[in-house]
């Protein structure tokens, strides 16, 4: 498969750009500044997210959004995801997957107090995850393209790829030992499972793995 990711020297993006290689998918890398990108067999294009247009999409199958907004400027996860909706308008068969955060996920069953409403969330975060999960909502309103939107647990942190997670909708989920975890790598794992073999369109789900 095409695959165009943006903020591919990220955390996340670039995890997903090595699980996407090593799966033999054909990987673009949308960054701003091409010699950031290292890895051999990766194509660039070089070009700032808020300049992409249905031309520049409609060559993928799949665009990963790994866009990462400066503090400060938290605003920007809303006006980036703005402008690859319609651009995707504009390429119709190609699927837009959202790198999210896990603030927006809900911890009741009722559905009435996300994790950002908790009195612990750190205030640092609040605001990207309040544009994140704004993000979401705009994305659940539209109708005319597919996507899909991938919360981490509440622990994102570089670890290991043990290949293996557990997959839940809105609710934050929790893994064996009781703890919010999911790395980097297995959640790349579980951005290129859904890419490969899509069981969440048009909505939000969520991982959790186990700290091995």
């Amino acid at each position: 498969m095409k695959i165009g990711i943006i903020g591919a020297t990220g955390k996340a993006g670039s995890r997903i750009l090595k699980e996407a290689l090593d799966r033999g998918h054909e990987v673009t890398a949308i960054v701003r500044n091409a010699a950031k990108i290292t890895e051999e067999n990766v194509k660039v294009l070089e070009k700032d997210v808020f300049s992409l247009t249905s031309n520049d999409l409609q060559a993928f199958d799949v665009v990963v959004n790994a866009f990462g907004a400066p503090a400060g400027q938290e605003h920007l996860h809303v006006d980036a995801g703005n402008v690859l909706i319609e651009a995707v308008k504009g390429a119709p068969n190609t699927k837009l997957l959202v790198v999210g955060g896990a603030g927006s996920l809900f911890v009741d069953e009722e559905k009435t107090t996300r994790v950002f409403d908790t009195p612990g969330f750190p205030g640092e975060y609040l605001a990207t995850a309040q544009n994140q999960g704004k993000n979401l909502e705009i994305l659940q309103q539209t109708n005319d393209i597919t996507w899909t939107f991938i919360s981490p647990s509440a622990l994102f942190a570089l670890g290991k790829r043990t290949g293996s997670y557990k997959a839940g909708k809105d609710n934050l989920l929790v893994n064996s030992k009781g703890d919010s975890y999911v790395s980097y790598e297995d959640f790349a794992v579980a951005a290129l499972d859904e890419i490969e073999n899509p069981k969440h369109v048009n909505e939000r789900f969520t991982v959790v793995s186990e700290a091995e």
